[in-house]
């Protein structure tokens, strides 16, 4: 049962990382690179100015891809090590030191390897067409296609060798410095009538805008932007030299436009996620509709954005550690029993780091890592029922990269919008779940939460994707912008989704400094509206069709990058391309809505 929120702490629960090493002093690791570039100069010697060749075998490239893609699965467990352990402790320097020398030393293994990308980019197209279709390669046939996608785009290996060492100098290093900056900032915060200030991380901070009491929102909406103030100079400073390097990286490899590189990376076509954005934009009359029921609820004569994610009971329930593990694996359990097998692992062989605490980094996610080893799950659970919520889209993440383990490392990560298919499914699950237990007053809330969630999902990253597109195109045509520029564009985007339903104050033009995906994955954000609406869709054909559907999910999750994302979602019958298909996602949010107002209306 719930009990009082100050009777519950953030669980003390931290991951096991022995899979990969036993500490930035383990002497396996300097021993890894040693051996890592010893079986690259083998590589080399072997296959280097064989691949870029009329005379190119099916036999030869196999090698090669194998001899290759086992060195790199290697190679990187010491970086993809050092990154989680400055996620759940940014404010140690020896890590972050330990974590950069991780970085350039990957970097020095990669310009080794390089070749053989930049080769295959370069084979003739009548090579490739008489070996692509030999049996040995189909394994890597996606792999190899995804590949040669790039050969317009290439340069020299020259030029990329420089660019690859070039980096940890240039964007990794602001984005690292962004990290730094954002991960330690410290959030003074006065509670209404008390005249202690406290310190707070930015977890806990924005945990606060999700109070009853609008006070102490308000608040904690005035401690937030003050603390983004204090690193004001800093941050935009960041973000206009990342802005500036992608526009020289994007000039120097002749893509035409900024989202262009990412469209390639998630292998969709500008048009069908022109489809998407416009699709959305299109919609925002739903968020619109629903914060206006959402006012009346709350008695308020105006929302602003403090109001955004009120509850809508003045004491919100909290759901122990425990508690949201059995509320996550029966709602997994009564889908498919292997889906809660897989996701009853990260609990049990210690997989999750969950505690929020001082130096910690905020968020969540979940690292595939390699595909010998195993997943693990990183999220800052302070006992909201929107933690449970997050718990289970991050296993769901878990779960996708646990069965993926099937695939060898080159077919191991899928594309970026697909990516997030598993997760959101997984909170589908668990909202469904709750909603059918609960009463009429907490269905109501249960409602308004997975509304928020799913508008945050879809048309948020939506407006987000779209200030980005702006912050680019600026950057681009008149130079370095301001605080202030980044603000109106901030505030212009944002606001178009609510209209006029809920004011976006002053404070909020500040906020998107926090936001990291525009720093370390540029359009990374379209992903999400992508993944929400797929879900939505497919879960109410999940519905429909059952236990077979449930085996037909699995074994898509399982092929992982093997395929396309067009290959895949013709597995379960849907068609990237129809607009019809995207707007039977945006009709499933629509039905949210009115059966929010339908709940309203009798509970009123």
């Amino acid at each position: 049962m719930a009990v009082a929120p100050q009777e519950l702490e953030s669980p003390k629960v931290h991951w096991d990382l022995s899979a990969l090493f036993s500490g930035i002093d383990d002497p396996r690791i300097d021993q890894s690179w040693e051996l890592a570039h010893q079986r690259a100069d083998e590589v080399i010697r072997k296959y280097r100015g064989q691949i870029e060749s009329e005379a190119l075998s099916a036999e030869t490239l196999l090698r090669a891809i194998l001899d290759v893609e086992r060195l790199s699965q290697d190679a990187d467990k010491a970086p993809l090590y050092a990154n989680l352990l400055f996620a759940v402790d940014v404010s140690d320097p020896k890590i972050s030191a330990f974590m950069q020398k991780q970085m350039e030393k990957h970097s020095e293994l990669r310009v080794k390897l390089m070749f053989l990308e930049l080769e295959l980019q370069a084979t003739p197209q009548e090579t490739i067409d008489k070996i692509i279709d030999h049996p040995s390669l189909t394994p890597y046939r996606h792999f190899i296609e995804r590949t040669r996608a790039f050969s317009p785009y290439r340069l020299s290996e020259k030029e990329e060798i420089l660019l690859e060492e070039t980096s940890n100098v240039g964007t990794r290093a602001w984005v690292r410095l962004f990290e730094e900056v954002t991960g330690n900032n410290v959030y003074k915060f006065q509670r209404p009538g008390s005249d202690e200030i406290e310190e707070l991380t930015e977890q806990e901070v924005l945990a606060l805008l999700r109070e009853g009491d609008r006070s102490l929102r308000v608040a904690a909406g005035e401690s937030f932007t003050r603390g983004l103030e204090e690193q004001q100079r800093v941050i935009t400073f960041i973000y206009n030299n990342i802005l500036a390097d992608k526009k020289l990286e994007d000039r120097l490899r002749k893509f035409d436009y900024p989202e262009a590189s990412r469209h390639l990376s998630n292998e969709l076509e500008k048009e069908i996620v022109d489809v998407v954005s416009e699709l959305c934009a299109k919609n925002y009359g739903v968020v619109e509709r629903y914060y206006r029921v959402k006012r009346e609820i709350l008695g308020l004569a105006e929302l602003t954005h403090v109001d955004r994610y009120a509850p809508l009971h003045e004491a919100k329930k909290q759901v122990a550690w425990d508690e949201g593990k059995k509320i996550v694996l029966d709602a997994f359990s009564a889908f498919n029993t292997e889906l809660a097998d897989r996701a009853n692992e990260f609990f049990e062989k210690g997989w999750i780091d969950a505690e929020a605490r001082a130096g910690k980094g905020g968020g969540a996610f979940c690292s595939y890592l390699t595909p010998d080893t195993h997943p693990v799950v990183m999220v800052n659970y302070l006992n909201k029922m929107d933690d449970v919520s997050t718990l289970a889209h991050e296993l769901g993440h878990g779960v996708h990269a646990s069965v993926s383990r099937s695939q060898t490392y080159f077919n191991f990560h899928g594309t970026l919008p697909l990516a997030e298919l598993a997760s959101i499914f997984g909170e589908m699950l668990v909202f469904e779940k709750l909603v059918a237990g609960a009463s009429p007053e907490d269905k109501l809330a249960l409602y308004a939460e997975k509304i928020e969630g799913t508008f945050a999902s879809v048309f948020r990253q939506i407006a987000m994707y779209r200030f980005e597109q702006a912050c680019h195109r600026a950057r681009r045509e008149e130079g370095e912008l301001s605080s202030e520029e980044f603000g109106d564009l901030w505030q212009s985007e944002l606001q178009a989704m609510f209209g006029d339903s809920v004011k976006l104050g002053e404070d909020h033009r500040k906020w998107w400094m926090y936001v990291g995906h525009f720093f370390f994955a540029p359009f990374y954000v379209y992903a999400y509206a992508f993944g929400e609406l797929l879900t939505l869709s497919l879960y109410q054909r999940a519905k429909h069709e059952g236990p077979e559907f449930a085996t037909r999910y699995m074994d898509m999750l399982r092929m992982a990058g093997s395929k396309s994302p067009m290959e895949l979602m013709a597995y379960v019958g849907v068609d990237l391309r129809s607009p019809e298909f995207w707007q039977g996602g945006i009709d499933a949010i629509e039905a949210l809505v009115a059966e929010f107002e339908r709940l309203w209306a009798a509970a009123r």
